[in-house]
């Protein structure tokens, strides 16, 4: 028989108990986390969001203890009773509320649990799948629950910081424009216009600069964005940015609030300090050294080209990457030279999954280079090699020979494969970076047109503003861009915005759009710019990439409370899912289509 709540109320969690309530009364509801009959007591661990807390039931009080004995896992029970100490032998050190327990003066059974689909443990975690269809069950469990209060500590701290820096918390529409930014719109169609669609943002990028231009200098918001491409760990179809915006700002000044914002965030929610300002890196640096614009900066690994001192190189492999205007580029291994033919086989098949056409080889030895293709090198060559890769005996220099992005693509992956086998990345540490200085532009060579290599909406260098009328020079272009990476990941991307009405017609004007394109797409962006658009900058910190990276979690889903699949899907709701001829009809629309 079921108890009803009535006017029964909570006074404490289980969690938050602590040695200054024993003797109190108290009132705790949740879920039975454990029964356990023993010498004629009943113990249940009652959990709840914020912990567990030890139930004692007696036998001298027949009625609590009738209900007791029929109380299973799972089954949502309230309790009245005293908080005490446990006896010093049945202490449990490995729990905040440990030290204590409830002596049950009365017991409401609220609710019964069907068998559970899923085990609520971390230590047999069922298949994520069938985790991810009963996602309500699986929030029960404490590492998960950890992870999502953390979230809300992060989201409070970010609020609290940018309101005392004199921000303003502004929503942007949900349902806009379709003005595509390099992944696909999620569409909407109207049922009032038929024909006509509504794109869900992939960020509130014109919307935000939009406020500059309407006065509201310091702007926030804790965003929901949308972008229809495919999916990775560190990707969902729909995720949460803090966007943040701000006028007459430099470079500087974003770099210096974004720091302080880390720097309180890390504080608050983990007691870590970080140390400021983070170490720079310009793209081309970060390419250079670590063959990526996001590079883990806890280990120190490094990409050296060897092309100058292999220019004469008469190893066929390396002579035709050279000769076709390629490169020659090498990292050292540490304590790599015990790898087996095995582990550089797979090695090899890193680098040809990456697209490249594989590795070479060759060990430190105290006297120079041995085995692999040691015996195609001369001895000044080996002896180059090693000083430039600072090898040491015991290392494994691997090798890769193509053009320039193909070997900065391929030996990043190995850098990252090499150093999480080597167990050269420390623990509970966190490595931030700006990387700035990105191109305005790249070239496809593919479709012969010039395409945005981060942002459209960016301001060229100053002293390049000139060169967006000299087509040769678009390549060289420099924009006000920067990313904030954090253990090889990328936690946020801005830049200080192209307010001026001719430079960003410039911009579109390199990039090939039509003047009907531009009407269409962006008429009422350049329409603004005309109207006293004030000098603005901004950036936009992933909050699901943030979270993850304090937590430690391995994959994004677990710091969102309702993901998506890798497919982007929604296992629980079965959703994206079929409409009804009566939504296609009220659309103005067909199956098929």
């Amino acid at each position: 028989m079921l108890d009803n709540l009535g006017n029964l109320r909570r006074t404490h969690y289980c969690g938050d108990l602590a040695a200054s309530d024993i003797g109190t009364k108290v009132t705790l509801m949740g879920w039975v986390n454990k029964r356990r009959d023993l010498g004629g007591l009943i113990f249940i661990d009652l959990r709840d969001v914020k912990g567990l807390a030890q139930i004692v039931i007696r036998p001298e009080n027949e009625a609590v203890f009738a209900k007791a004995e029929k109380l299973r896992n799972e089954y949502v029970a309230a309790v009245t009773g005293v908080v005490s100490a446990r006896e010093p032998q049945n202490v449990n050190p490995n729990l905040p509320t440990g030290a204590l327990e409830v002596q049950a003066e009365e017991l409401f059974f609220l609710n019964d649990c069907q068998p559970l689909p899923i085990q609520l443990t971390d230590v047999a975690l069922a298949d994520e799948d069938l985790r991810l269809t009963y996602r309500y069950l699986d929030l029960r469990r404490p590492a998960l629950q950890r992870i999502i209060l953390m979230r809300d500590k992060v989201v409070k701290s970010i609020r609290d910081f940018l309101c005392a820096e004199g921000f303003f918390e502004i929503e942007t529409p949900i349902l806009m424009k379709s003005t595509p930014e390099g992944a696909r719109d999620y569409l909407v169609p109207s049922r009032v216009q038929p024909g006509k669609f509504y794109a869900l943002p992939q960020s509130p990028q014109m919307f935000k600069q939009l406020l500059m231009i309407g006065g509201f200098d310091r702007y926030y918001q804790i965003a929901k964005c949308f972008r229809d491409e495919d999916l990775r760990a560190d990707r969902q179809p729909e995720f949460t940015q803090l966007d943040i915006e701000l006028s007459f700002a430099t470079q500087e000044q974003i770099f210096d609030l974004l720091e302080r914002l880390m720097q309180r965030l890390f504080r608050e929610v983990l007691g870590i300090e970080l140390s400021l300002p983070f170490p720079r890196l310009s793209y081309q640096e970060a390419m250079d050294r670590y063959g990526c614009d996001k590079p883990d900066l806890r280990f120190g690994i490094e990409l050296h080209d060897l092309s100058g001192c292999l220019k004469d190189s008469q190893f066929q492999v390396f002579r035709s990457a050279l000769d076709s205007g390629g490169v020659v580029k090498a990292l050292a291994v540490p304590g790599g030279g015990d790898y087996s033919r095995k582990q550089q086989d797979e090695l090899v098949e890193l680098a040809k999954h990456q697209g490249g056409k594989g590795l070479a080889f060759a060990k430190v030895a105290s006297d120079g280079l041995e085995g692999g293709i040691s015996k195609f090198l001369s001895e000044t060559e080996s002896a180059s090699i090693i000083k430039l890769c600072g090898a040491r005996p015991g290392d494994l220099i691997a090798f890769a020979a193509d053009s320039y992005d193909m070997v900065s693509k391929v030996l990043a992956a190995v850098r990252n494969t090499v150093a999480a086998a080597q167990k050269l990345i420390p623990e509970n540490t966190f490595a931030f970076a700006w990387v700035t200085d990105f191109p305005l532009f790249q070239f496809n060579a593919e479709e012969q047109r010039w395409e945005p290599a981060h942002h459209m909406f960016t301001l060229p260098r100053e002293e390049h503003i000139p060169w967006l009328d000299k087509p040769e020079k678009y390549g060289s272009i420099i924009g006000q861009l920067y990313d904030l990476v954090c253990n090889g990941t990328e936690l946020s991307s801005g830049s200080i915005r192209c307010h001026r009405y001719d430079l960003q017609k410039k911009i579109f004007d390199i990039l090939g759009f039509s003047e009907d394109e531009l009407k269409r797409r962006f008429g009422f962006f350049l329409e603004a710019l005309k109207y006293g658009t004030p000098p603005h900058g901004g950036i936009a910190p992933g909050l699901d990439r943030i979270v993850m990276i304090m937590s430690g979690a391995e994959s994004i889903r677990d710091v969102i409370a309702f993901p998506k699949t890798l497919k982007a899907t929604d296992l629980m709701c079965q959703a994206p899912s079929e409409v009804s001829e009566v939504q296609w009809k009220e659309l103005h629309l067909k199956p098929g289509e």
